[in-house]
């Protein structure tokens, strides 16, 4: 693993330096976009919706979308006012009881890791938020912005678990759950009942996901059956030389025609690179030199 931060936890008068790690990672099969005759890549293009046209990136800029469509550009200047922090603490504001974090609030998670200089610190922290069965809340800034996170133990372990704000929590507001909603006593012994027979304990490596497997088994057995569409190879690997005299006069020809001017006199620029055209030149050179020595 990479560590994709380097700080210092900070409680009271002690200062643990850390690396930050991720603590989950993505294996979801990855797809292109391509093109289902030949398997090529689909590409975009930058193109602005209201002049048409090719927009480069250092011509982009972020634009934030009003109720009534319109739309408000933000500069770089504007960003560089905005409030922000770049510290490389995560500071401890309080310690509470792990109980009370719903994990709703909950985020992206991500292993710290010590110094070697600092293995003892960061044990007393873990040790301590393990016997009081408490979390640390936290205040972290990652990539500029200030966000709150816990800190607790996991397989001897330091988490540390990014949290989300109060206004990002929706409400469950529906209207079919009324006052007088509620299961009857029979309903509630034979839940109950349900529950005790599929009662038991939580083993995550009982649990697979099923669609993943079987979509890499399908490209697995694509690929061993030869159905894989290769790349097309460069003009500079394959040994091919592009005629780029050919090109040209094909241009040319195509630019005189737009104008309404007369084409040249059929002879392709490729006809005069041949074996054959050449052999004819040389020998019609060698008889005008003939001719002239005579």
């Amino acid at each position: 693993m990479r560590a994709i931060w380097k700080g210092s936890v900070s409680f009271g008068l002690v200062n643990v330096p850390i690396r930050l790690y991720s603590a989950t990672e993505n294996h979801d099969v990855q797809f292109r976009q391509v093109h289902r005759e030949d398997g090529g890549r689909i590409k975009y293009q930058r193109v602005c919706s209201e002049c048409g046209e090719l927009v480069a990136f250092d011509d982009i800029a972020k634009g934030y979308e009003t109720e009534d469509g319109g739309m408000v550009v933000l500069t770089d200047e504007d960003f560089a006012d905005l409030p922000s922090r770049t510290s490389k603490e995560i500071g401890v504001v309080k310690f509470v009881p792990a109980e009370e974090i719903d994990p709703l609030w909950l985020d992206k998670s991500y292993y710290l890791e010590p110094d070697k200089a600092a293995t003892k610190p960061y044990v007393l922290l873990r040790d301590a938020l393990e016997s009081e069965k408490r979390v640390a809340i936290v205040t972290v800034s990652i990539r500029t912005r200030m966000t709150m996170a816990v800190l607790r133990v996991r397989e001897g372990v330091i988490v540390m678990q990014t949290m989300i704000w109060p206004d990002e929590i929706r409400k469950p507001d529906f209207a079919v759950f009324g006052d007088e909603t509620h299961a009857s006593e029979q309903e509630l012994k034979m839940a109950h009942l349900l529950i005790d027979q599929l009662a038991g304990d939580f083993d995550p490596d009982e649990y697979e996901d099923d669609y993943a497997l079987a979509l890499k088994a399908l490209v697995k057995a694509k690929v061993e059956g030869g159905e894989v569409q290769a790349p097309a190879a460069a003009a500079e690997e394959s040994g091919e030389v592009v005629d780029l005299l050919a090109a040209l006069a094909k241009s040319v020809e195509k630019a005189k025609a737009s104008r309404g001017e007369a084409p040249e006199p059929a002879q392709s620029a490729q006809a005069a690179t041949t074996p054959a055209a050449k052999k004819a030149a040389t020998k019609a050179a060698s008889k005008k030199a003939a001719k002239k020595a005579g």
